[in-house]
């Protein structure tokens, strides 16, 4: 816990030392040391110590607070890195996924022709199968109908032959 509110720590004081605020407090800071040494308030030696001493000490620990932001952010990298890497490997299984169902919606498609041609074969089965019997019924009418008059004919000799047996025994023009 500590080592990661240090981290923090170190992180705000670079975003804020990078600044435009930070910019002016430190040129008002060098300028009221070199105000205060022209006008006497302090000695010109003095101000140069403690301003270089300060300087120096900020320059130090700035140095160290980019040191831990960089290696906060190179930490940080490289877990995103590894992210990447992860959701490169996830999308290339989807990707595999995808074109496995691919092939199997195209085995699919193969499948549902097939079938439309076995419907249409079997519909162009079924409309032969239908004409065939549509030509049966129409013969079986056809025999039908001459096996009437046929009928008819028998009948109607048979009464001419029982009405008239002297006919039978004429020979016929």
């Amino acid at each position: 816990m500590p080592e990661q509110q240090i981290q923090k720590a170190a992180l705000r004081v670079t975003r804020w030392i990078g600044s435009p605020v930070s910019i002016l407090i430190h040129t008002a800071i060098f300028i009221a040391s070199f105000m205060s040494a022209f006008a006497g308030l302090i000695e010109w030696n003095t101000m140069l110590l403690v301003l270089t001493t300060i300087v120096s000490l900020e320059a130090i620990y700035l140095s160290i607070f980019i040191q831990m932001t960089i290696n906060y952010t190179t930490e940080e990298l490289s877990e995103v890195s590894e992210d990447i890497e992860e959701m490169q490997e996830d999308i290339g299984e989807i990707q595999e996924d995808v074109d496995e169902i691919q092939e199997d919606v195209d085995e699919l498609e193969e499948d549902v022709e097939d079938i439309g041609e076995d419907v249409e074969e079997m519909s162009e089965e079924e409309a032969a199968e239908e004409r065939r019997k549509t030509e049966q019924r129409e013969t079986l009418e056809e025999i039908q109908s001459y096996l009437r008059k046929l009928l008819d004919d028998v009948e109607r000799l048979k009464h001419n032959n029982t009405s008239n047996p002297s006919d039978n025994a004429k020979p016929t023009p």
